[in-house]
């Protein structure tokens, strides 16, 4: 049986402030944006954004985990434990896993949603596929050297200017700005 530290650890527990840093970005541009938060109001709205955030992050890691270990990719892998192809746990697990954090993302993704737009439903559906289809599916385009450009554009564009929209609804541009500049920072 899989430990919940190997579960934790199968999370990829180091990439999660990629998820965190957009959400507080947009949050900040929202305050920008308004200046006279109650929190009462926003406070809700950015925790919901962070779980969403969160959720696809861990769902996508999951998910990679999943799709790499079938394949075979991960087997003669140097680096952080990946649980299919380490045998930890098995596809069928981690593949449930990874649905289970893409639910989290949707249920509150739908709250947000009901809040404010309904569009944001398809901008969701569009996440997870995205997520999904990074290493799943018949073309995955993490291996066709994309995964930097669908990072950015979903880790930063999209989870940056969708945590503004959903608090003060609507996009200055300092909203997409923000991301842009953050990606020019050599890592």
């Amino acid at each position: 049986m899989t430990s919940a530290n190997e579960w934790w650890l199968g999370a990829r527990p180091r990439t999660l402030p990629a998820a965190v840093v957009p959400v507080m970005i947009g949050t900040a541009v929202a305050y920008d944006e308004s200046m006279s938060f109650v929190a009462a109001e926003w406070l809700p709205r950015a925790l919901l954004a962070l779980v969403v955030s969160l959720a696809l992050q861990v769902g996508v890691n999951y998910a990679n985990d999943y799709s790499d270990g079938v394949r075979g990719t991960d087997d003669d892998r140097a680096g952080p434990m990946r649980l299919v192809a380490s045998q930890r746990a098995t596809a069928r697990a981690v593949k449930s896993a990874a649905l289970a954090a893409f639910a989290v993302a949707c249920v509150a993704g739908l709250v947000l949603a009901a809040l404010t737009t309904w569009w944001l439903v398809a901008l969701g559906v569009v996440c997870v596929v995205a997520a999904w289809t990074y290493t799943g599916g018949p073309r995955p385009y993490g291996y066709a050297g994309l995964g930097e450009v669908f990072v950015f554009v979903f880790f930063g564009l999209v989870a940056t200017v969708g945590t503004t929209y959903v608090i003060v609804e609507t996009v200055p541009v300092l909203a997409v700005l923000q991301p842009l500049a953050i990606s020019q920072v050599p890592s």
